[in-house]
């Protein structure tokens, strides 16, 4: 817990005294092609800032997940790199778990606070932005509560007009 509430001060921090810059697209739509897997939209709210919201699905040998999320991101400039930025932010979800194999049927919710830390890139000939990023998140109630580490991925998205 000590981990997550310094995560999300650092992130506080870095978007409270980042600067401002125009922003290359808009909005786009597209696929995370990582965990979860899941349909994701984003746009910018203001110059630096972001919201993606993205609904996904994960299975497993005996379980699976489906999940809706939202989070911000507070985007910084690579100046050396044009349509290229990195950014931090925090958002939260809830997750619809459900548990089948011999011995158990059963189904579960969750909710998960995460923090985000990735590269953005808007390509200048075609509509298209991706982005990777990795996503700790610490889930409440579930059938796997607590922290997990491996959340993230590739994302490719369709720049709209």
């Amino acid at each position: 817990m000590k981990r997550l509430l310094l995560t999300v001060s650092v992130i506080a921090v870095m978007a409270a005294f980042g600067s401002l810059y125009g922003q290359s697209y808009k909005s786009a739509i597209g696929a995370r092609l990582g965990v979860p897997f899941a349909a994701s939209y984003k746009t910018f709210i203001s110059e630096p800032g972001a919201i993606e919201i993205f609904a996904g699905f994960r299975g497993y040998s005996g379980y699976s997940w489906v999940s809706a999320n939202a989070a911000y991101q507070h985007h910084f400039p690579i100046g050396s790199v044009e349509n290229l930025s990195w950014y931090a932010g925090a958002g939260a979800g809830v997750q619809f778990w459900n548990w089948k194999n011999s011995a158990l049927d059963d189904s579960n919710t969750s909710i998960s606070i995460m923090g985000v830390i990735g590269l953005d890139y808007k390509f200048s000939e075609i509509p298209l932005n991706l982005s990777v990023d990795w996503m700790p998140t610490y889930f409440l109630g579930g059938f796997i509560g607590g922290f997990g580490g491996g959340y993230g991925s590739l994302s490719a998205r369709y720049v709209l007009k």
